[in-house]
């Protein structure tokens, strides 16, 4: 194509984005080309036909339609639809609508109009085929990312940033004067500052060189900033939360429930660094028992409108990567202010119960309060003395889990899925560099904790759920976990059925007692972990919502987070509701409640992207070193491009490609969910057992690569 028919291509695109843009800001007017010309400013003739032919393109795709000679309106048969782009690697892409009754939309790459992968945009369908539907983006709505980790590429008068995720759809155009000393191979962080119509690639500036080091650091900043996660706080922040006081006010002091002289304590991960919940034990003359829920009362430093909470708001929660914490808040109230150390008084807001052994609630409390945490106990020292009977505070111990292990009973009997957390975890050396892996798995004293967590964060959603006389139900976040997709769980019917299982799933209510029995009769399988993560994923996501559906995966009809304000902003406004609740009875939210769920619910799926992304990047960093070395594994994993492989040994994940599978020509059977040989017929299912070599590990591609020895 030549450089002249090029350049008019361009300019019809550019015309034609524009013109959409104008007729979606004026959807109930009618514009004849003449009008149209003087709201985009064109007096050139050669222009104003090309304007003409623009609009005869835009009513043949459906976009405008005739309303008269010469004279168009936009489709409102076909009107706009908002929704979040997900570009593939071809720059095409994908938009998922907010209406659930639409398919994704199919956007063709010169259709994108300078959005990038994870902006939420308007759409027009252009298509509506039987295969799928087709639309060109109208606007940006929101720009999912501001700021870009990439690789600095000179050139002798400008530079291109090369940005370390590709799925964004493009490179950075950096002018000289904007490298900031930037050189040619530094990794930069960088934003967009304009992105004009006609180019190809955006403008942008060098806002903070990383170096060219490599390294932990910039892998984990650059993780960060590709999800479009913040890794620090502006100093308007950090002089704010500087302010604040680790001295009490004896004014406020007076305004709480003192619990100060209670028996308290906490129990967290021994590398914990905030503490934001505790337990108190108190016996009662009637036999009965005094148990507090402690929650760090983060509200009271956090106000709303104030530097802090809108940045709290923009993160949402904090991240956990393997080697460090990304924090919600500033370490002066994470770690220091808010912390609920051992021999500090704290401000808390708590859920205060009157229970017996067996479990039974007879009275509930909530406000604020003051405590003084007596121990601080490790997940380790707490499960060494429920197992031992013995130790400092071993009677409230050994109530507290005598008591969980009821309400969990309970959980468990009304439904609630039993669900033993498996995770990966890293022991690094004095470098940060991986050393060992572990699996972390729950014991009596993690289900401890969560039992009574959970039964505050039940109880506090009831509380609020209550309809009010003239008034109705107050204003309030949920968390909720819907019934689950009976197309999902027939695939993971499917699933279980490869290893001779079977279980009855069509009926919702009795679809997670049923999962429940399968997952205990083969605990000690070699195949549970596999099946267990098949289940999980088969499930619903849960996500904070103003429509209380309930939470399906813990058989609650009432469920909020109320119990972790320091990393999670959906607790800080939980607080805040509680609060007014108990107190005026005036309510600050309403609609706005809408938009921040579905904000804390987005941030908090690319945190547990980040902190997968994360996970697979320390697996790369341990194998480095063992390319060669073979390893007995289990398929964990079946696409049409390979199997995925979990190493027995060091639980790390690679992919053998299908290509490379020796012995035949192998292909991907979508019936059968297995891959299977076109001649010898031989067949790899999930959960076989196999022995691979690794042969190829890239850090920066986060993919450990494998091969399959035949013996």
């Amino acid at each position: 194509m030549s450089k002249r028919k090029k350049s008019k291509n361009n300019l019809k695109e550019s015309l034609s984005h524009t013109i959409r843009k104008v007729f979606s800001e004026n959807n109930h007017s009618d514009l004849n080309h003449k009008q149209v010309c003087a709201l985009i400013n064109i007096k050139e003739n050669a222009l104003r036909k090309l304007v003409y032919d623009v609009l005869e393109e835009l009513v043949k795709i459906s976009f405008l339609k005739k309303t008269g000679h010469g004279v168009y309106s936009i489709n409102k048969q076909e009107f706009s639809y908002e929704g979040v782009l997900q570009l593939t690697q071809r720059k095409a892409g994908y938009v998922i609508v907010d209406n659930a009754q639409l398919d994704d939309v199919y956007i063709a790459p010169q259709n994108v109009h300078h959005a990038l992968d994870g902006d939420r945009v308007k759409i027009q369908l252009i298509k509506k085929g039987k295969s799928k539907l087709e639309g060109v983006v109208l606007s940006i709505v929101e720009r999912e990312r501001t700021q870009f980790v990439g690789t600095i590429k000179m050139h002798p008068k400008f530079a291109f940033l090369i940005l370390d995720n590709t799925r964004i759809g493009t490179d950075i155009y950096i002018p000289k004067e904007k490298l900031l000393g930037a050189k040619d191979g530094d990794k930069v962080l960088a934003k967009i500052t304009v992105w004009p119509k006609t180019a190809d690639s955006p403008f942008g500036e060098v806002i903070e060189v990383l170096g060219n080091t490599g390294g932990n650091d910039l892998e984990m900043i650059g993780i960060l900033v590709n999800q479009g996660l913040e890794y620090k706080f502006p100093n308007e922040v950090l002089t704010e939360a500087e302010k604040i006081q680790l001295e009490l006010s004896p004014e406020e002091l007076k305004q709480r429930r003192d619990f100060r002289t209670t028996t308290t304590f906490t129990i967290d991960p021994v590398d914990a660094k905030d503490f934001d919940d505790a337990l108190s034990y108190k016996k009662l003359e009637n036999g009965n028992y005094e148990i507090g829920i402690h929650i760090a009362d983060v509200s009271h430093y956090v106000t709303p409108g104030s530097a802090m909470d809108e940045e709290a708001l923009k993160r949402s929660n904090s991240v956990y990567l393997v080697d460090r914490v990304i924090p919600m808040l500033p370490e002066q109230l994470s770690n220091m202010v808010c912390s609920l150390r051992p021999n500090e008084d704290k401000f808390c807001f708590s859920a205060v119960f009157e229970i017996d052994d067996s479990g039974k609630v007879f009275n509930e409390w909530f406000g604020k309060t003051i405590i003084h945490s007596d121990r601080r106990f490790t997940y380790e020292q707490a499960q060494e003395i429920i197992e031992n009977k013995t130790g400092e505070f071993s009677d409230e111990i050994l109530l507290f889990d005598k008591i969980a292990k009821i309400l969990r009973k309970k959980r468990l009997s009304n439904g609630a899925m039993n669900i033993e957390s498996e995770e990966v975890r890293f022991k690094l050396d004095g470098e940060g560099f991986p050393i060992e892996v572990m699996i972390k798995t729950s014991k009596d004293a993690h289900k401890l904790v969560e039992e009574f967590m959970l039964l505050a964060n039940r109880s506090v959603a009831a509380f609020v759920s209550k309809p009010k006389k003239g008034i109705g139900i107050t204003p309030f976040i949920y968390r909720c976990h819907d019934k689950p997709d009976p197309a999902k769980i027939e695939t993971f019917n499917l699933f279980i059925r490869k290893f001779g299982y079977d279980a009855e799933l069509k009926n919702p209510d009795s679809i997670s007692k049923n999962i429940n029995a399968l997952l205990q009769d083969i605990r000690l399988k070699n195949e549970f972990s596999l099946i267990q993560s098949m289940a999980i994923r088969s499930m619903a996501k849960a996500t904070y919502e103003t429509d209380n559906i309930g939470h399906y995966g813990l058989a609650f009809q009432n469920y909020t987070h109320f119990t972790s304000p320091i990393r999670r902003y959906a607790d800080l406004i939980v607080h805040r509701i509680l609060q007014e609740e108990l107190t005026t009875k005036k309510h600050r939210y309403g609609n706005e409640l809408n938009e921040i769920c579905k904000r804390i619910s987005r941030m908090e799926r690319k945190a547990v992207d980040a902190e997968r992304e994360s996970t697979k990047f320390f697996q790369t960093l341990f194998v480095s070193d063992k390319i060669g070395e073979e390893f007995e594994g289990t398929v964990s994993g079946i696409a049409e491009f390979g199997l995925f492989v979990k190493m027995n040994e060091n639980y790390c994940e690679g992919m053998v490609p299908m290509q490379s599978i020796p012995g035949d020509r192998f292909y991907f059977d979508q019936d059968k969910y297995a891959i299977i040989g076109s001649k010898t017929k031989k067949e790899y299912n999930f959960g076989d057992q196999v022995k691979v070599r690794i042969y190829e590990v890239s850090s920066k591609k986060r993919q450990i690569d494998l091969e399959l020895i035949i013996d």
